[in-house]
């Protein structure tokens, strides 16, 4: 029995070794996600506008999408968009657009990739310093609006 046992015991241990060197990686839970998305989509309603909120992962891939009644129907799309643009450019929509509008050579930005909404209202989300995702707003009367309502989003998950 104890020769069966350390036998098993000296076969696996390699591959329990090599199962602890795979890499891990932060990423953005479904319910922060969701939370997230519903802080904001409540901060913009109490101000009296119909958005939406998009989340992405760090991936780009969609987590949570919420559309207020009366929303517009271009602020899914928009709002997506501001989500994607944070999240794979890691910084915030309006930082990036003034980047760009003050450096007309970066103007490439707008073209490398049709899924980029470059205009204020997208917000990169880090937890702990690292990069897990965005979230984009659209539908508010400015970029400004939409932004104020993504820092609430990340606010109620306690991202940067």
């Amino acid at each position: 029995m104890i020769r069966t046992v350390t036998l098993a015991a000296a076969l696996l241990s390699p591959f329990a070794a090599f199962a602890q060197d795979l890499p891990t990686a932060p990423y953005l839970p479904l319910d922060m996600a969701t939370q997230a998305a519903q802080a904001a989509v409540a901060a913009c309603s109490a101000e009296g506008y119909n958005v939406s909120v998009a989340i992405v992962a760090r991936s780009g891939v969609t987590k949570a999408i919420l559309r207020a009644d009366n929303a517009g129907p271009h602020t899914v799309g928009s709002s997506t968009g501001k989500a994607f643009t944070s999240a794979s450019l890691g910084r915030d929509t309006a930082g990036l657009a003034g980047f760009i509008g003050s450096n007309p050579e970066n103007g490439g930005l707008r073209d490398m990739d049709s899924r980029l909404v470059i205009q204020a209202g997208g917000l990169p989300i880090k937890i702990g310093g690292a990069l897990v995702g965005g979230i984009g707003v659209g539908g508010a009367p400015s970029g400004a609006i939409d932004e104020t309502c993504a820092r609430t989003g990340l606010d109620a998950i306690g991202a940067e």
